[in-house]
């Protein structure tokens, strides 16, 4: 600092080093070490430092650097010494070094600090394809190891089966029939408790976790369907498919084995919601999906219309059977004439594209009045029931058949 000069710390950790060591012995293990140690040196300059702090694990501390970017060639040809093939023992073996970097002051930290920062980096390196180095960036490395930290303990709770589902009923606003419930999950958090979707589901948004949970939901829901069926319930269940598990490639597929598993599977027990996103970039690819799970009796509806594009192309090219208000028109509907105007577009939309209308949201029996004046007939929300455990559906439905009542719960929502 007293001469305005940078220090950087590289953490270098080799990659494929155990399965060498595994499979040739701690002697040739060894051996190999110290040739990585000696190509290492030879690339540093006099009066860096390096150290094998463990295992195969080096750190290099390469001072005295004018501005941070003098280090790469330094790292470079550290990169490029590590990853060749060494003679150990008459064996040829190929090897290579993921290498985390980060500068003080840059990174204002204590000496450990600076050693954990560098880890960090190193392991994003071998995240990235290993054979590569990574500078710590102190704001976006530390919110990627959290969410890195928080998809393992999502992975874990998926394995841990901490997740549920929650089920909220539908009712046909003329008759007060129940015609069927969307499926919701929730975390039953050890600590926590329960946990709303909101609450760990974005984390996971881009990532195979994603698929995987959605698988984990569409068999929970076939699973629950079969045992209502078998205690003289049909009750239809839909469930929310996210982009990324409705594109992949296995899923249809994967959808057959699930009905052959828990057959005998009825057309129409099961409906998917897809939102109406960006996300779907390949319509043609989308489209193709929905009608071939149209095949196997699979419904689809749009969910939250209205709240994205509210694209006339997905209406148009994707074969969904019905439209979802989003519950945030809805509840404003009785106070805001633009959330009113906007139902009354949607659902004469609805008309012409021939989809039934679902509104969210109903809170009071003045929504579902006007939702019926309106001409939007199948409705959910707080007003009917709020969200619940499989194990209090049958005796909602024994209630509401004898008393099918929407009760004013504005308030408790608010």
């Amino acid at each position: 600092m007293r001469n305005n000069k940078y220090v950087a710390i590289a953490f270098i950790d080799l990659d494929g080093f155990k399965i060498i060591n595994d499979s040739h012995g701690h002697n040739v293990g060894d051996e190999l070490l110290k040739k990585v140690s000696h190509q290492l040196s030879k690339v540093l300059r006099k009066g860096d430092t390096l150290s094998r702090i463990g295992g195969d694990e080096f750190v290099a501390v390469i001072d005295n650097l004018s501005t941070p970017e003098e280090s790469d060639l330094i790292v470079s040809r550290m990169l490029e010494s590590v990853s060749t093939t060494l003679v150990v023992e008459e064996k040829l073996l190929k090897i290579s070094a993921s290498i985390g970097i980060t500068f003080y002051p840059l990174d204002n930290a204590s000496p450990d600090q600076l050693l954990r920062h560098a880890d960090q980096a190193m392991y994003l390196a071998k995240q990235q394809g290993k054979n590569r180095s990574h500078v710590f960036d102190i704001e976006k490395d530390v919110a990627l190891k959290h969410r890195n930290e928080e998809l393992k303990r999502i992975a874990q709770a998926l394995n841990d089966q901490e997740f549920i589902l929650y089920y909220q009923p539908k009712i046909d606003l003329r008759t007060k029939a129940v015609v069927g419930v969307e499926a919701l999950i929730r975390w039953n958090h050890p600590d926590r408790g329960v946990l709303a979707p909101a609450m760990f589901l974005p984390v996971v948004e881009h990532d195979i976790l994603d698929i995987e949970i959605g698988r984990w939901v569409i068999k929970t829901a076939l699973q629950q369907s079969q045992y209502w069926f078998s205690v003289g319930y049909e009750l239809p269940i839909s469930v929310n498919i996210s982009p990324l598990h409705l594109q992949h490639t296995e899923f249809v597929n994967e959808l057959k084995e699930m009905l052959d598993e828990y057959s005998p599977f009825t057309a129409g027990s099961l409906e998917f919601e897809i939102l109406e996103s960006s996300a779907l970039k390949d319509i043609e690819l989308v489209s193709k999906v929905m009608k071939e799970c149209s095949q196997l009796g699979i419904r689809f509806s749009i969910d939250d219309f209205g709240t994205g594009y509210s694209s006339l192309t997905y209406l148009k090219r994707l074969p969904a059977e019905s439209l979802k208000i989003d519950q945030s028109f809805v509840r404003d509907m009785l106070i805001d004439s633009d959330d009113k105007a906007i139902i009354q577009g949607i659902i004469e939309l609805a008309k012409i594209f021939n989809l039934k209308v679902i509104a969210e949201g109903v809170e009071t029996p003045e929504h579902g009045e006007l939702l019926l004046s309106l001409g939007s007939f199948i409705a959910q929300g707080y007003g009917i029931a709020k969200p619940m455990p499989q194990r209090n559906v049958v005796p909602w439905l024994i209630n509401w058949q004898q008393s099918p009542c929407l009760v004013d719960r504005s308030v408790q929502v608010r």
